[in-house]
């Protein structure tokens, strides 16, 4: 019984797992074609040398699409990668790196948005960043300099970080793209890479906000009943010591969400004015009463 259970949420989770890259990669696609291509700009990665090559392409004899180029350059990667890095994230990315072969190349038949460069810099920045936030938060990546690098890491510099081997590559990428294109597409280009973390980010670490509140007070007892009652939320009391009184001191934690704070400070203050209290932002809650594991 325990086994089919672990089963079946393994199952979910792969599931899971699978839809998120799919859609990221989707996502990701189109900001890349809709977005950044037209408009010459150049956010570093595969996706970004793919746009030099298309232009370079286009200028010489027959424009290699983006799709093309993501295939060519992430292939050999894989391969090498296979060698080298062992899990199963690489087998994730792998089929990452090839779905999004195929979303660029069925992107293109989709329609444009306006040309605009502000509209691509703001929009093409949510987009990707949302796209690569869903792709990573399933425990993958898209390829391209991201696996580089950790093949880099792995293999030749494993004294410096991933992440470090990572933005020296697309630091490379983008100021090719300077050469080409010139500093008014690439300063636009840094302004889109700006978003499309912030939003990664917050794609990664969740969209369910919710607010903590660690009290401090003689009244924790009470001050708990009524969180219960009034808020239908739990409350955790932890000991703490008052390192300048030198005295044992009740710290109550309560996690509601953003509506419910304000209810809770009236509440706290109600019961016990000299309360120390602190509200701090939490970005995700896994459990009962906010979002489910699974």
């Amino acid at each position: 019984m325990i086994k089919h259970f672990i089963k079946n949420i393994r199952t979910r989770r792969i599931v899971k797992d699978y839809a998120l890259i799919i859609l990221g990669d989707f996502i990701l696609a189109y900001a890349v074609v809709a977005f950044f291509q037209p408009q010459n700009m150049v956010t570093g990665g595969v996706s970004g040398l793919a746009i030099i090559i298309a232009y370079y392409s286009g200028q010489m004899w027959h424009e290699i699409p983006v799709w093309a180029s993501n295939l060519a350059f992430n292939i050999p990667l894989f391969i090498i990668g296979g060698f080298v890095l062992k899990g199963e994230s690489i087998i994730k990315s792998a089929f990452a790196a090839i779905f999004l072969s195929a979303a660029f190349f069925f992107v293109e038949f989709l329609p444009l948005p306006p040309n605009d460069i502000i509209l691509a810099t703001i929009f093409g920045g949510v987009a990707s960043g949302v796209g690569v936030g869903l792709v990573l938060r399933a425990m993958a990546t898209t390829g391209g300099t991201v696996l580089a690098g950790s093949i880099l890491q792995q293999s030749l510099f494993k004294h410096i970080s991933v992440a470090r081997i990572v933005f020296a590559i697309d630091a490379v990428i983008i100021l090719v793209g300077l050469v080409v294109f010139g500093p008014v597409a690439t300063m636009y280009a840094i302004a889109a890479i700006y978003v499309a973390t912030k939003v990664m980010e917050a794609v990664m670490e969740g969209m369910h906000f919710a607010k903590a509140a660690f009290i401090v007070s003689e009244k924790t007892e009470t001050i708990a009943q009524h969180v219960i009652d009034n808020l239908d939320r739990g409350a955790t009391e932890l000991k703490g010591r008052g390192m300048y009184t030198k005295q044992d001191k009740n710290v109550l934690i309560c996690v509601v969400n953003t509506k419910e704070s304000v209810k809770l400070k009236e509440l706290v203050s109600e019961i016990d004015v000299s309360a120390f209290v602190i509200v701090a932002d939490v970005r995700e809650v896994l459990g009962e009463g906010f979002k489910p594991h699974l």
